[in-house]
């Protein structure tokens, strides 16, 4: 059992509230504990085999559970914001460490590799200089000033475009990231990704997104992003060491990489270890 309170004091997403609130249990794993997702009396609720109720949150449209004592979950504001369609995308199991899902989704130069023809392309390949910091006054990571080529930016989009991105990463296991919107290019999409860490080197990838799309079905947008991350999952179960490794001398990085840098140094400095690898194997 995991006993820092670094790590079990933090938001974990563990269903979509949804599914849950139309009675559908679900029998599932945090942090290497087995618990249960059900409805209560008062709404979704989430407890131990033994029984003992964990902290239950209802955000973004699933249910985040807490097996110590967290503050408050991280803001979206785009959630509310009228016109956009809220699109829960569902779990997707990875073989993996729970930081190297969240690392992949920040990384940007696989793009034209391994979603070839939809994010990215060849000969775009490049990626350009772009800034990252962390943000001490709200402890995020973010990173601006992104442009890249791609041919399918999102469901919506006609023909290729060069989108501008921001990432942002504000718990250890989740990340949000602001793109161009095809339809309204003075908006942002926004689209994150939630992750439940089963145990340290297997997890569930939660998806999900804030769009201004009135012309592509729900059904499409989800299979869309599924498709995405799909294509990502055979990477990441193929990846060595399977834990993040937290040492910059363990893997060696490029201006690409930037990114992961600033993520691997700022979880170094929470003392958020789960998933990570501290010392050459």
């Amino acid at each position: 059992m995991i006993t820092d309170p670094v790590i079990r004091n933090e938001w974990y997403p563990v269903a979509i509230s949804a599914f849950v609130e139309k009675g559908q249990e679900r029998q599932t794993m945090l942090l290497g504990e087995d618990i249960r997702v059900y409805l209560g009396a008062n709404g979704p609720a989430v407890e131990k085999t033994d029984g003992t109720q964990l902290a239950v949150k209802l955000a973004y449209g699933h249910v985040w559970a807490s097996l110590g004592t967290p503050g408050e979950l991280f803001a979206i504001p785009e959630a509310t914001q009228p016109g956009r369609r809220l699109v829960d995308v569902g779990a997707v199991r990875v073989k993996c460490s729970p930081l190297r899902a969240v690392e992949n989704f920040l990384d940007i130069a696989h793009f034209p590799f391994v979603h070839t023809d939809v994010l990215g392309a060849e000969p775009h390949t490049e990626v350009y200089r772009y800034q990252v910091e962390i943000r001490d006054e709200v402890d995020e990571v973010w990173a601006t000033k992104i442009k890249f080529y791609q041919p399918q930016a999102a469901k919506s989009a006609e023909g290729g475009i060069e989108t501008d991105y921001q990432y942002r990463v504000p718990a250890p296991t989740c990340a949000v990231l602001y793109k161009t919107c095809p339809p309204r290019p003075s908006e942002m999409d926004v689209i994150g990704i939630f992750v439940q860490p089963l145990t340290e080197e297997l997890c569930d990838a939660w998806p999900w997104m804030a769009l201004f799309d009135d012309e592509s079905s729900m059904a499409d947008m989800i299979q869309f992003q599924q498709m995405i991350f799909l294509q990502d999952r055979s990477i990441l179960e193929n990846q060595l060491p399977r834990k993040l490794p937290l040492d910059p001398g363990l893997e060696i990085p490029t201006r690409a990489d930037m990114t992961s840098i600033a993520y691997r140094r700022w979880l170094k400095k929470r003392g958020f270890t789960y998933g990570a690898q501290l010392v050459a194997a």
